[in-house]
């Protein structure tokens, strides 16, 4: 049997008459004298334009399913137009075909990360009638994944290991700027034709007036599968299973998993779906997460029963694996449609059960093997991804009451003086470094905080749990500001100080003090310093209006004071970081907040906020954008001050941002 290499001529666009959102398509129209299969030269005018399709997709996972729907569109029209050799294309062709072209798209978009072109051309020779399917991508230079080093992850497509094992012919051809793979698959076994797509039929027979793309018919069309629908379930069970990975890699939500897959299996393999998580609901017993059917007027009375009659599943297969098994079709056929088989899955990943997987379908008797083997594939992958799903829900709902426990339950109410803050730990972050707090200390007395701990994460949170209390219990047992400051600095130092000596210690009782690294330690072990702006309130007798603040400024941006008139001034002056050290005396300054006017406190966060080269405080940024916020109350400060934060970059912030805002009230 001859070979077919890809074409060199060049390709033309033509507007297409398909539907709205049919693919862009390419006409390739070969000339008289250009060579077929085996170098064969063809007839002049043979098939015209009709017998190649070219299309552009794009670099992006979305690139093999957009092929597969291609190429089988494109024989459809090919039976449809009656184009010579049409007739022997071939149930086996089509699959083959598809599944080849998602592969090598697939190969294409994962490892040359470029723009691919597909075409699929159909070549007659007498019987012997093939078609030859092209992948180009704009990489040239980027090696083909072959047999021997073909990716094998899920989802990442598998090189050339199926092109070699069922292509009739393959090779590879590189251009100055392209790349081609491509490949012959001849249909040598006319005995299923290859039909356009038909409607697909529920369990009433009423035909919903959608297409079969699908792997297996559902409903009464169909009592058992065929030999040709066999191979074909084995071949596209990899296209389907690929597809699946996809849709259910990075989700991060169980119910979600479960509604992707009740949609993924009807109704492709079965009419009805219901899914059971093993979360820990009501005494343990499983949840009913999903149910879904191919009939939706169907889904509530399906519902009913299964809530009623779940599976309880135990048992596993001899070689460890999940195995699945047939299961009593629910209640009464007449409530959700006509009995058939039904099969329940358990869904096991490692040592741990997550839920069952309980699928069904009509009209027959039970489940064909190859079904059943591709339903345990898919029920691994499920399991896998609800526990990661699972495993993100704990680590988020830790993270959420840790968060609770390090901020302040309530903010205090102080007599004639508004309040407002803004406190957003860094995207992604479970906890921030940045903390704040405002309470009443003592009869007339209210203190008020905000700090950063150096760093992030759970260490820095660590550090957050203990400034926080400490600074409460001090200020409560009567301490003046300074005198706070003080006793936390010397702790904060003896915990660095303690930090120090562990490394030491650790260093010497390994004896290798020349194989570590000067100034390098784990991020567990790093010394954690703290900036502070914390003060104290005593609002003015007599309800004249205002309060006299007391404040010291621990290495923390400076707090600025907005006059009632507009003008921004700072009103303290900055010192050393607290922990750094240990015998630091903090010296307090205090000033009167007439009323009308407005103290603004804010972390780093807001004054290092970046955009580009500059700075959010360049050139006195936060004061230019306090000034702005003359007339506003407390909360239109605070709201201003973080749209202004938020919009001086594209950019989401890269570190925690805070800010406590402190307005006098007029009488």
């Amino acid at each position: 049997m001859g070979t077919t290499t890809p074409s060199e001529t060049d390709v033309v666009r033509r507007r297409t008459a398909a539907r709205p959102d049919a693919l862009p398509v390419q006409e390739h129209t070969e000339s008289a004298d250009e060579t077929g299969a085996g170098g064969r030269q063809r007839a002049e005018g043979a098939y015209g334009g009709e017998a190649s399709r070219t299309v552009g997709l794009p670099g992006s996972p979305i690139a093999a399913r957009a092929a597969r729907q291609f190429v089988r569109t494109t024989m459809a029209d090919w039976i449809t137009r009656g184009l010579p050799g049409a007739q022997h294309l071939t149930e086996r062709t089509a699959d083959e075909a598809e599944l080849l072209a998602s592969e090598l798209v697939t190969n294409a978009v994962v490892h040359a990360g470029t723009a691919v072109e597909l075409l699929c051309r159909l070549d007659e020779d007498g019987p012997h009638t093939a078609v030859v399917v092209e992948v180009s991508d704009h990489h040239p230079a980027r090696p083909v994944r072959g047999r021997h080093d073909a990716v094998t992850a899920e989802g990442a497509g598998r090189g050339l290991q199926l092109v070699g094992a069922l292509a009739d012919a393959w090779g590879i051809t590189y251009r100055r700027m392209l790349k081609t793979v491509w490949f012959r698959v001849t249909a040598d076994s006319p005995e299923t034709v290859y039909e356009p797509p038909v409607e697909v039929f529920d369990a009433d027979g009423a035909a919903p007036g959608g297409q079969a793309t699908v792997l297996m018919s559902p409903g009464p069309q169909r009592a058992a599968l065929r030999r040709c629908e066999v191979e074909r379930l084995n071949h596209g069970a990899l296209s389907f299973l690929a597809e699946a990975s996809d849709l259910l890699s990075g989700q991060l939500d169980a119910d979600q998993v479960a509604a992707l897959v009740a949609q993924l299996i009807v109704p492709r393999m079965a009419d009805w779906c219901a899914v059971w998580l093993d979360d820990g609901g009501d005494f343990g017993v499983p949840r009913l997460a999903r149910v879904w059917h191919a009939t939706e007027s169907r889904i509530d009375g399906l519902r009913e029963l299964l809530v009623k009659d779940p599976p309880v599943l135990t048992g596993r297969g001899v070689d460890g694996q999940t195995g699945a098994g047939p299961w009593p079709w629910p209640g009464e056929p007449s409530g959700f449609g006509p009995g058939g088989a039904a099969l329940a899955c358990p869904l096991v990943s490692g040592v741990r059960r997550h839920g069952t997987l309980l699928i069904g379908r009509a009209g027959i008797v039970r489940f064909p093997d190859e079904v059943i083997s591709l339903i345990e594939d898919l029920s691994g992958r499920v399991a896998r991804s609800i526990a990661t799903a699972d495993a993100y829900t704990r680590q988020e709902r830790i993270s959420r009451v840790l968060q609770r426990r390090l901020l302040p339950g309530r903010r205090a109410d102080v007599p004639g003086v508004a309040s407002a803050v803004v406190y957003e730990p860094r995207e992604g972050a479970w906890a921030g470094g940045d903390f704040w707090d405002l309470f009443q200390s003592g009869p007339g007395r209210w203190c008020f905080m905000l700090g950063d701990v150096c760093g992030s994460g759970p260490e820095a949170a660590a550090v957050t749990g203990l400034a926080r209390p400490v600074l409460r219990l001090l200020a409560r047992e009567g301490y003046g500001v300074g005198e706070v400051l003080d006793r936390l600095n010397r702790t904060v130092a003896m915990e660095a100080a303690d930090s120090v000596a562990a490394v030491a210690a650790a260093v010497v009782e390994a004896g290798s003090e020349a194989d570590v690294q000067p100034g390098f330690r784990e991020e567990s072990e790093q010394a954690r310093f703290l900036s502070l702006l914390y003060g104290e309130i005593v609002p003015h007798e007599g309800g004249a209006g205002g309060a006299r603040c007391t404040i010291v400024s621990a290495g923390h941006p400076l707090p600025l004071l907005l006059g009632a008139d507009g003008t921004v001034r700072a009103v303290a002056a900055p010192q050393m970081l607290l922990g750094v050290l240990e015998d630091m005396a903090y010296e307090t300054e205090s000033f009167d907040l007439a009323a009308g006017e407005t103290l603004l406190c804010v972390t780093d966060g807001v004054t290092e906020r970046r955009s580009g080269g500059q700075l959010f405080d360049d050139e006195d940024g936060l004061a230019r954008a306090l000034a702005e916020c003359a007339g506003l109350g407390a909360d239109g400060v605070a709201e201003h001050l973080r749209s202004r934060v938020h919009a001086f970059a594209p950019t989401p912030p890269d570190d925690d941002l805070a800010l406590l805002v402190l307005q006098a009230l007029r009488p």
